[in-house]
């Protein structure tokens, strides 16, 4: 199956974790790709997909997404495999924590396709922002206040997405 990475990244930091990804998932680095940079036909050609924001302001998509935003729901995205992950500020932004993860994934959901890598939260403080839904994260939440985890939580993510993207 091949799978595709597209992030949005202000900082370098989605970007850093995005490369770290797809490491883990053993994807080459030409099949991670800046979102910025990308048009909606550049995620027609990938069986599986893995989007990436951070969260910016009240809980908003990182600002290159918004080019490409309304091309999720043109129906290319129907029986695709996508799973969703990004970076945000549990301390200062508690209740918009990640928000921008939840954003993806209801557009994509919305968009008929078949949703991967949600999970419990363990170990993080905030487990009450849009990216929780029904007791369990819609994608990866990578906390900026917690760098030591981080390695952790993409090792865990990305074995349940191979099996779950398969």
């Amino acid at each position: 199956m091949k799978t595709g990475i597209f992030y949005g990244s202000s900082t370098g930091n989605t970007a850093d974790i995005a490369e770290r990804i797809a490491k883990a998932l053993g994807i080459d680095e030409a099949d991670v790709h800046n979102i910025a940079k990308a048009k909606p036909e550049d995620l027609k050609v990938y069986d599986a997909l893995v989007l990436g924001s951070s969260t910016w302001g009240a809980g908003e998509l990182q600002d290159d997404w918004f080019k490409i935003f309304d091309a999720l729901s043109a129906g290319f995205l129907t029986g695709k495999k996508v799973a969703v992950f990004g970076c945000g500020d549990s301390s200062s932004y508690a209740d918009t924590f990640c928000n921008a993860v939840k954003i993806i994934y209801d557009a994509v959901s919305a968009a008929g396709a078949q949703t991967a890598g949600e999970y419990e939260p363990q170990g993080y403080d905030v487990t009450d922002s849009d990216i929780c839904k029904d007791g369990k994260f819609v994608g990866l939440a990578i906390d900026d206040n917690t760098p030591g985890k981080t390695k952790g939580r993409i090792e865990a993510w990305a074995k349940q997405l191979k099996a779950e993207l398969a």
